[in-house]
Order: C-alpha cells, then sequence, then structure tokens
C-alpha cells in the first residue's frame, strides 16, 4: 500500500520522513507551526496547521524556498537540465561546485544547490569555515529529479513565511497560539561523527543548551508549548530535563558505509505549558 505521507524533494541528513508519525502524535494543536530549524520540511508537508513559519540558518535553503512559493516552474524549468547523464560524472561536478562557490545568490544558484543535494554524497548539506560547498561527488547511477516533488512544496508554500534567522530570534518572536518545532543539528553520537558543518560553522554545547532555555521560556512564560528532536543520549537528557521525554529507535541514514546502518535511540522533548497548582 503507498504511504499516504508527502516526501520532501530534498534529501537530508536527519531528514524527519520516517519520523512523521511520533512527531505528528506530539505535536500540540495551534495556529501556526514555526520551525527555526525547517530542514527538509517534512514536518511542514505532513501537518495541517492554519499558517507556517519555516525559518532556517542555511541563506541557500531559504532561497531555494522561497524561489518555490514565488516562482515555482521558473526554477523547476532551470533544474532540469542539470539531471542528465553527462552531468552525473566527478569532473562536472566540482566544476559546477567551483562555480555555486563563486556566485551569488541566484537562480542559477539555487538550481544548482538542488543539483548537489540529489549528486553529492549522501544528500549532505555541508560548508567549509570561509562558507564554501564542500560535500564529494556521491556516485549515484541515476540521480532522481524531484519535479513532483518539488511542486507539492510549492503548491503548500504560500501558507508559509520564510525566514534566515538565528534561532534565538525566532524564539523571541513566538506568539501566542503558535506551536514550535525544533530539529536542531543533532547532538554527536561521536566526537567523530558529527555533521553539524551545516551553515560554515558548527552547533555547539552551549548552543544546545541556549536551545533548550529558549525552549523552556518559550513554554512557560510566553505561553507556547515546544518540541525538540534530537540523539537520546546523557547529555540530551541533561539539556532536557525540565520537559516530558519520549524515547524513539530509529534507523540511522547517514553512515560511512551500509554496514553501518542499524538503529540508533533518539527523543522527542516536549515542553509544555504549566499549569499551576491549586493555592495553598
Amino acid at each position: 500500500m503507498k504511504s499516504s505521507k508527502q516526501r520532501s524533494f530534498l534529501k537530508w541528513a536527519g531528514g524527519k520522513f520516517a519520523l512523521i508519525e511520533p512527531i505528528v502524535k506530539q505535536l500540540p494543536t495551534g495556529t501556526r507551526l514555526v520551525e527555526p530549524f525547517v530542514g527538509a520540511g517534512s514536518v511542514f508537508l505532513n501537518t495541517n496547521y492554519e499558517h507556517y513559519w519555516l525559518n532556517d540558518i542555511n541563506p541557500d535553503l531559504i532561497d531555494v524556498y522561497r524561489r518555490l512559493q514565488n516562482s515555482p516552474e521558473q526554477l523547476i524549468e532551470a533544474t532540469r537540465p542539470l539531471f542528465t547523464a553527462a552531468n552525473n560524472n566527478a569532473d562536472v561536478y566540482y566544476r559546477l561546485r567551483n562555480e555555486f562557490n563563486q556566485s551569488k545568490s541566484s537562480l542559477r544558484r539555487a538550481s544548482l544547490f538542488i543539483y548537489f543535494n540529489r549528486h553529492g554524497y549522501n544528500g549532505l548539506c555541508r560548508y567549509n569555515r570561509s562558507g564554501g560547498f564542500n560535500v564529494p561527488f556521491g556516485r549515484y547511477k541515476r540521480p532522481y529529479f524531484p519535479e513532483q516533488e518539488m511542486q507539492a512544496f510549492a503548491a503548500k508554500a504560500h501558507l508559509a513565511s520564510f525566514t534566515c534567522l538565528p534561532f534565538e530570534q525566532v524564539f523571541a518572536r513566538v506568539e501566542t497560539g503558535d506551536v514550535v518545532y525544533c530539529d536542531p543539528p543533532y547532538a554527536p553520537l561521536s566526537a567523530t561523527a558529527s555533521f553539524t558543518a551545516y551553515a560554515g560553522n558548527g552547533f555547539s554545547s552551549d548552543e544546545q543548551l541556549k536551545l533548550a532555555e529558549c525552549a523552556d521560556h518559550c513554554a512557560n512564560e510566553q505561553g507556547s508549548p515546544v518540541l525538540i528532536s534530537n540523539h537520546d543520549l546523557e547529555s540530551t537528557r541533561y539539556w532536557y530535563q525540565s520537559a516530558k521525554i519520549t524515547q524513539l529507535d530509529v534507523r540511522r541514514n547517514i553512515s560511512r558505509n551500509g554496514n553501518g546502518r542499524g538503529k540508533v535511540r533518539e527523543l522527542l522533548a516536549l515542553y509544555e505549558i504549566e499549569v499551576n497548582a491549586e493555592p495553598n
């Protein structure tokens, strides 16, 4: 039986397509869903809020989303010619990567971003400290051009506002009636397992703790519930100690080799509005 879930047009390290059911089950009701770390947008695509505020610190990603919102056919037609057998070649890939790193925001850059997402290694999105995209060639037999998925995203994008802000600024602007879902760069399972060089910098333990503090404040001072996903580790349980924790077992999507793909523990941390006890 075909799944009714809507896939993102982007491959994404840590994408939430496989966890949609438990995430949706945990998400509170509200008027607007706010995502400070929207990533591939699987939660946006598979929920039914009246409005969405979709934010990400990666300006290339947000530019692609805005183009799909405002001129989807233009972006689709600009991207289609990149998905040819001739372009599924390491030399071409690295030449186009060099072009991308020397260009500024443009339709060409947006189309190349989608090309890299499907032709690069494991769908990673990673930048060096100078801001240069540095994901190596992926060596896939026939990369898939996600035209239907791009059209599905565009069809729903009118419900959303897109921004490129630090997560702290997003939390500061959360309003009554909002529900916040956070899928931050995950805490690494080991010192060598981090893919957090996502927007030219890392996502440190201090930032993980700051996110937990923002979530707690958002629920208890601003009155808007927050759900966070992350690895289930001693560190994350410490950060989210004031939240309701749900443990999940999921299949690893990113590994150095196929034999390394297996189940890892993840968690959902729900910060709900505290109801004051009866007065003494």
